[in-house]
């Protein structure tokens, strides 16, 4: 008898097919969709910016007693131990300590958080200084108004909230979280989405528990909506603060370095300067505070300009903000002419209208040096390089060699100055401050705050500022330095000895040729 087969009969009647109508309602939504969120895109790229963004302050005529240009260096002595000097914190917390009637400070990064080098004890507790300075100061003032604006990347975005923060909340200083959804968006094709499918649900980055902190190896965990908001990219990167100087002054510091536990070992720049030059700058901080929501009505004195007594003595003072920074530094290099110099000390740079102006310079003669940081040491990650491996061969091939630029050698640690000068036959010319040579950082994507200036070339802070550059760039670090961790062993006084005999001028930040290949390790001076 036949055995029954096994297949099961294929049906030949064609598949169901899908009523017309509801293909074209699915063909309109999505359309519809693609239409939003295009609309949403273009319109948060092009939109208005909020006051406080794009500032720039006229320039004043300041003493040149009243500017004081501050580092950070970290190198490392022959033994590789880290090796550091430091001024910006200990400016600051003066600065804290001398304020009487307000302060206002705004920074990026103020916290603990150490990325993937938790097993490493930071060099300073940077957050817990500040913090702490912040708790004694309105303790021994009540009355005194202190206004902190803080990134959100501090909360992790409102998955973490920070402890730092809420601690001075509850002593009564008044912390605010600026708000970054009102500037325009760096990456619009996923903010868009973001702002169309998961803000109005996500947006605070309150929520589950469930993902890795995104700024900290420990254990603890952030929500889905915190990474979510991660990922626009977009940050207030200032890094600055503002007080009255116990005279009935205005004083302040505009710097590169953060209150972060983990940056407490980076090389930075900052200034510290008094004035009515500050004026604009503190009017922008207490505006991007009430587009916050902040609501206090202050009574900030008013500030008179300061005469100074010739022009010998004299600094020209200018705040800049954001996109006016660029401005600045693109209008100054296109004036240099040949036997002028540039020397440039940066973290990144990429900026597509700064790397022309850089190569232009270069073709009418003028001298330029680029120093810049490897990008490889991220918190203890490592990174590729990128932007300033590809950027570093570009401007040496595009200029012939004439562009030299050099690599700081760093151990861990980062080079994190912001810092171009610009000296001519009259004048020496520089700004300094969070801002790097970037995209994000100069077409108002960020939030970013310099301060610029014009000194007399033989001016005190003109001579500090190429002898600081001249030191990381001919490898020669100042004999102050000290080393980052204090020890008392034998072994630890004969590494001393040694070094006293060996190597009577500490050794600094190691420079070296540009790469040649953007896919090439930096090569760094041994």
């Amino acid at each position: 008898m036949a055995e029954e087969p096994d297949e099961t009969p294929i049906d030949p009647s064609p598949p169901p097919t899908v009523p017309p109508h509801k293909r074209r309602l699915g063909r309109l939504f999505f359309r519809g969709f693609l239409a939003l969120w295009l609309i949403v895109a273009l319109w948060n790229l092009f939109k208005p910016l909020p006051d406080g963004v794009g500032v720039r302050g006229a320039i004043v005529d300041t003493p040149l007693n009243q500017l004081r240009f501050l580092t950070d260096v970290t190198s490392a002595d022959v033994f590789g131990a880290p090796v550091a000097r430091q001024q910006i914190f200990d400016a600051v917390l003066a600065l804290v300590g001398d304020a009487r009637e307000y302060l206002v400070l705004d920074f990026f990064l103020f916290n603990s958080h150490r990325g993937a080098a938790i097993g490493a004890p930071p060099y300073r507790e940077l957050s817990g200084e500040l913090r702490d300075a912040l708790l004694a100061r309105k303790h021994a003032m009540p009355q005194m108004h202190i206004l902190v604006i803080a990134d959100p990347i501090n909360d992790v975005y409102g998955g973490l909230p920070s402890r730092d923060l809420e601690a001075l909340r509850d002593a009564g200083i008044e912390v605010v979280t600026p708000d970054l959804d009102s500037l325009r968006d760096s990456n619009p094709i996923y903010s868009s989405f973001w702002r169309l499918t998961m803000a109005w649900w996500s947006g605070d980055g309150r929520g589950s528990a469930s993902f890795p902190n995104p700024l900290d190896g420990g254990p603890d965990q952030v929500s889905f909506g915190a990474w979510a908001r991660l990922l626009n990219f977009k940050a207030n990167h200032r890094k600055v603060i503002i007080g009255d100087d116990g005279k009935g002054g205005i004083t302040g510091i505009v710097t590169s370095a953060n209150p972060h536990d983990a940056s407490s070992l980076h090389s930075n720049v900052g200034l510290k300067l008094s004035g009515a030059a500050l004026s604009p700058l503190l009017d922008s901080e207490l505006a991007l505070a009430r587009d916050a929501g902040w609501r206090q009505d202050w009574e900030v004195p008013e500030v008179i300009a300061t005469a100074a007594a010739s022009p010998e003595t004299t600094a020209r003072v200018q705040v800049l903000t954001e996109s006016e920074i660029r401005a600045a530094i693109v209008r100054n290099l296109a004036g240099a002419r040949v036997g002028d110099s540039v020397d440039i000390a940066m973290f990144y740079l990429s900026e597509r209208s700064v790397i022309q102006a850089l190569l232009d310079a270069a073709k009418r003669g003028v001298a330029v040096r680029v120093l810049l940081d490897p990008n490889k040491d991220a918190f203890g990650r490592t990174k590729n390089g990128i932007p300033n491996r590809s950027v570093a061969t570009e401007l040496a091939a595009a200029s012939d060699g004439a562009i030299k630029v050099r690599w700081v050698r760093t151990h861990g640690e980062q080079f994190h100055s912001k810092l171009v000068a610009l000296r001519t036959a009259t004048e020496f010319w520089f700004t300094l401050g969070s801002a790097n040579l970037t995209r994000r950082n100069l077409e108002d994507y960020n939030l970013e705050a310099n301060v610029a200036a014009s000194v007399p070339l033989n001016a005190e802070i003109a001579t500090q500022i190429s002898s600081w550059f001249e030191s990381l760039w001919a490898n020669r670090g100042p004999p102050e330095l000290k080393p980052a961790a204090g020890s008392h062993g034998l072994i630890d006084l004969l590494k001393a000895a040694f070094r006293r005999r060996a190597h009577p001028s500490w050794r600094c930040s190691i420079p070296s040729s540009p790469p040649r290949s953007p896919l090439r390790t930096p090569r760094l001076s041994r």
